[in-house]
């Protein structure tokens, strides 16, 4: 009788985002201001995120109040600038909780191999996962802001592997974003471009269900 074949992981660890995989933040505060303001829904948040505003604080650059102040700005003649001001301010203190699910599923990967968490993020990412109760969720973060550089650029992936211990060709990389995910793959990553658990899940199978 033979001993049946265990299927070898095409993966040795797993990098995965953090926010729209992990985090999610509630905006519905910040939507309500929007409409009393004249807004449509989503103004503030297309301010802040053009890169001018955006890339710096994800570099670690600007302080959340220098981000809030560059919001204020760039609303400010659409509205007052203390309405400009609350929306911004609104934006960045959003509250925030974990998908619990995603948060089994990955504690489940790092009994079997290195987790490392690559996202872009601000001088507050550590204070924000303690404030999930997820700081010994990855046995790594690689963060923007303490890097100097941001998805899609090569170098955090590099890095991210490099604190993974394994070759960039067996890292399993999951992001919402499809440039980010397709950069991975350009890395010889495997890509895993999330919209919900279920897209993790099968992913995660092989080594999961085995």
């Amino acid at each position: 009788m033979t001993t049946p074949k265990i299927p070898r992981n095409p993966f040795g660890a797993v990098l995965c985002d953090l926010d729209n995989v992990i985090r999610f933040y509630d905006t519905s505060q910040l939507a309500e201001l929007e409409r009393a303001a004249g807004l449509e829904e989503g103004a503030t948040a297309e301010v802040a995120y053009a890169p001018e505003r955006d890339l710096p604080f994800l570099l670690g650059k600007i302080t959340q109040q220098q981000w809030v102040e560059s919001i204020t700005l760039g609303l400010t003649g659409r509205v007052t600038e203390a309405q400009a001001r609350e929306l911004g301010t609104a934006l960045a203190q959003a509250p925030f909780w974990a998908d619990e699910a995603v948060v089994g599923l990955l504690r489940r990967v790092r009994a079997h191999m290195p987790l490392v968490l690559v996202t872009n993020a601000t001088l507050e990412l550590e204070n924000d996962l303690t404030s999930l109760g997820l700081v010994d969720l990855a046995d790594h973060v690689v963060s923007s802001a303490r890097v100097g550089v941001a998805k899609p650029d090569r170098k955090i992936y590099e890095i991210a592997a490099e604190q993974a211990g394994v070759a960039m060709d067996r890292c399993l990389f999951v992001d919402d974003r499809l440039e980010n995910v397709e950069a991975a793959v350009a890395c010889g990553m495997i890509g895993v471009h999330y919209r919900e658990p279920a897209d993790l899940r099968e992913s995660l199978s092989v080594l999961l269900d085995s």
